[in-house]
Parts: C-alpha cells; sequence; structure tokens
C-alpha cells in the first residue's frame, strides 16, 4: 500500500476556503456575576424575600390548627379562626406577647422560633445574591440585612394590625420593632456567611477574643446539649404519664398530633430548662414554685406531655451524678481549646506555648456561655396567662451567673490539664 506523499496533505487555496466557510460551534459565553441588568432592586429583593420567609414559616402554623379544628367538627369554615390562631403563635414565637381573654400569652415555642430564625437567615441569603452582593463587604450586607429587616417588621406589623382587629390584643409597635430586629439580626447572619463577609471581620479579632468566644459557645451548646438530653431521658421514664394526658384530649387522631405538634415546638424550651436544673437554679412551672435538684415544690400542671418529665422530688442516688454534667461539658470545652489552639497557631511559637493565652481565652468563655445559656433561659420562659401559670421556666440572670462561673473554672481545668499531660 501506498503511503500518500507530502503534497496530498498540504492545504491548498480552495481547502483553505472551504475552512473559513465551514460553520462552526459557537461556544456559550460565561456568565457574568453581578452585571447591573441583572440585579434586582434592593426593596424589591428585600420585600420578596421577607414574604417567602414569612409564607414559609406561617402558613404551616396555620394548616397545624386547621387540621385539628376539622376534626371538631368545624369543616372548613374553621380556616379563619385556624388563620388567627396560627398567625398568632406565629408572632408569639418572634417573642411578641398575645393578650387573650385569659391573659397574656408569652410562652415562646423555641421550636418554632429556630425554624423562624432559619428561614429569616435564608432570606438575608436570597436578598444578597438577587442584589449582586454576593461577595460584598459587611457594610453592604449590613444595608441588605437592614432592608429585609424592615419589610418583615411591615409585615408583622400589618399581622398585629389584623389580629387586633379580629379580638386579639397585640401592639403593632412591638410587634414591627421586634420583627425588624429579629428579620435583620438573622438576615445579617445568613448574609455574612453566604457572602463571605466575614473574611473582613474574623481577622481583625484578637485570637484570644476569638477562641474564648469559640469555647463559650462550645461550651454552651454542649450544656444545651446535656439539657436535652436529661428532658428526653425523662420523659421517656414518665411514657405512661405523657401518653394518658395525650389521650385525656378527645380531638381524634388529627387534634392529638397537633398537640403533639405543640409538645415538638416546646421541647427546646424544656431542654433549656433541663439545662437549668442541671446547673442549679431550677426552673418554675407556676407561681410560687420551684423545680431544682434539692427542692421540687408545684402544684396543678398544664396538661401537656412535656410535664410528664418534671421530676416528682429532690435528686438523690445516682441522679445526683448528672449535677456534675455541666462541669464535664465545660471541660470537654477547654481540652477542645487546648487541642486546637496548637493547629490555629502553628506558625507562632511563642504564641503556641503561652500558658497566659491559653488560661485567658479558657476564662473568657465562662462569661460567653454565660451570655449564651442566660439569654436561652430568659427567652424559653414567659407567662400562660394571668393566673396561675403567670410565672413558667428558669430565671435568666440566675442561670448566666451560674453558668459562667461553671464554664469558666471547668474550662480552665481542662484546657491546663490537657496542656500539662501533652507536654510541651
Amino acid at each position: 500500500m501506498r503511503s500518500p506523499t507530502p503534497d496530498q496533505h498540504r492545504p491548498g487555496a480552495d481547502d483553505d476556503v472551504d475552512l473559513a466557510t465551514r460553520p462552526t460551534v459557537r461556544l456559550p459565553r460565561p456568565r457574568r456575576a453581578n452585571t447591573p441588568g441583572a440585579r434586582a432592586p434592593l426593596a424589591v429583593a428585600a420585600g420578596a424575600a421577607a414574604f417567602v420567609a414569612t409564607v414559609t414559616t406561617c402558613l404551616p402554623v396555620v394548616f397545624a390548627v386547621w387540621l385539628a379544628r376539622v376534626t371538631e367538627g368545624g369543616g372548613f369554615g374553621a380556616l379563619g379562626a385556624a388563620a388567627k390562631a396560627g398567625a398568632g403563635g406565629w408572632l408569639l414565637a418572634h417573642g411578641v406577647p398575645i393578650g387573650t381573654s385569659t391573659g397574656t400569652l408569652g410562652l415562646v415555642p423555641l421550636g418554632l422560633s429556630v425554624f423562624i430564625a432559619w428561614r429569616a437567615a435564608r432570606a438575608g441569603v436570597h436578598a444578597c445574591r438577587a442584589v449582586g452582593a454576593r461577595g460584598g463587604t459587611p457594610r453592604q450586607v449590613a444595608l441588605v440585612a437592614g432592608c429585609v429587616g424592615l419589610a418583615y417588621g411591615l409585615i408583622g406589623a400589618s399581622t398585629a394590625l389584623a389580629l387586633d382587629a379580629a379580638g386579639l390584643h397585640v401592639s403593632p409597635i412591638r410587634t414591627f420593632l421586634t420583627l425588624t430586629v429579629v428579620g435583620a439580626a438573622a438576615a445579617l447572619v445568613g448574609g455574612l456567611r453566604s457572602t463571605g463577609a466575614l473574611r473582613f471581620v474574623v481577622p481583625r479579632v484578637h485570637p484570644v477574643l476569638r477562641d474564648g468566644v469559640r469555647t463559650g459557645v462550645v461550651a454552651a451548646a454542649l450544656v444545651a446539649g446535656a439539657g436535652a438530653a436529661a428532658a428526653g431521658l425523662a420523659v421517656a421514664f414518665g411514657g405512661g404519664d405523657a401518653g394518658a394526658l395525650l389521650g385525656a384530649y378527645r380531638t381524634g387522631v388529627a387534634g392529638q398530633a397537633g398537640i403533639t405538634v405543640v409538645s415538638l415546638a416546646y421541647a427546646p424550651n424544656a431542654a433549656v430548662w433541663a439545662a437549668a436544673y442541671l446547673l442549679g437554679p431550677g426552673f418554675a412551672v407556676g407561681v410560687d414554685t420551684t423545680v431544682r435538684a434539692t427542692e421540687v415544690t408545684v402544684g396543678g400542671l398544664p396538661a401537656l406531655p412535656l410535664v410528664a418529665g418534671i421530676p416528682h422530688g429532690p435528686v438523690g442516688g445516682l441522679g445526683a451524678v448528672f449535677l456534675a454534667v455541666p462541669v464535664v461539658a465545660a471541660m470537654v470545652a477547654g481540652w477542645l481549646l487546648a487541642r486546637r489552639a496548637p493547629r490555629m497557631h502553628a506558625g507562632d511559637a511563642q504564641r503556641r506555648h503561652s500558658w497566659a493565652a491559653l488560661l485567658s481565652a479558657a476564662a473568657f468563655g465562662g462569661p460567653v456561655a454565660g451570655v449564651v445559656l442566660g439569654a436561652a433561659a430568659m427567652t424559653s420562659a414567659g407567662p400562660l396567662g394571668d393566673g396561675r401559670l403567670a410565672q413558667i421556666g428558669p430565671v435568666g440572670w440566675q442561670v448566666a451567673a451560674v453558668a459562667a462561673a461553671v464554664v469558666a473554672v471547668g474550662a480552665t481545668a481542662g484546657a491546663a490539664a490537657t496542656r500539662v499531660l501533652a507536654g510541651p
């Protein structure tokens, strides 16, 4: 077989014409981010994000209330009453007190509050993307978050006016201020995390302060987690009483499901109360009542399955071991600090071997944990009317003071022990 000569491979003039006229494939242009034409107006983006967050958090509450009322024979005519009750519960989850014929309702369902905060944070993310602030500075993200909070507050004030006209006593001004602050704060957190604006803030924070804040937050999370485990075990051991309380409601399967959902919404409250119990201050389930490790004084309790986990008397025997859980949690946070510090500052030998920096960060974690747990305790408490249940939950400042001392001592001891055992 003859091989082709070099002349056969040499393109001629006709070949050049064919190549020039041959159709080619058009490659797609890369989409340019943050182009002026792709940006939405700030007011439109903030309003739309706040509206979506409102719908996705309020409608599930309204639907759950309506489902429970349908089993009572209300049919579709109960939709208006369900919307009224659901919107009231939605505002209550933000910390807005609701005035009723039996008194003021102020016990915030923290489970719903966490869901609302997450959706508001996502609203900040969506608004930042819509206006083209994906790589924005903290000032730009704060502007977007402020507009989201303002729109959220206006929606809340409108809801309060509608509820006030329907017979519930809700302050539109307080609702506007509360929802504006909540919406702006949550949107700011979401925006800072999604846009990467934290890279402008975190490097400017002193390492000791940064390590102390992380240690305090970790310790508070561990103590709260221990409280959740203790509350779950207490309800599990009192499962018979919880089932009897649930079966006492003659509302059918859907109604009992609604009561279960309400109990789940208040489950984080029970976790915070259990953490206060482990720390020592305890909590109240009514006026002139006390539930702590050394004393239990209660009267009539609300008919909710969660109350089945309330102890019947002072702790004793092996149960006293659980009271050391907060100290152990604080020592674990100090252990994590001591192990993390060398990796974070591997290029600075003086910082790595500085006892003063390590112990200062561990001690500073105490006040941080106190603020976090105290705020959680204060938020989890509130009234259920103006009668005997006008005082429910722990006292915030007591929990904050004890948690700050326990975490400061425990974290310092844990960090120091870890450094000594690890060696120089």
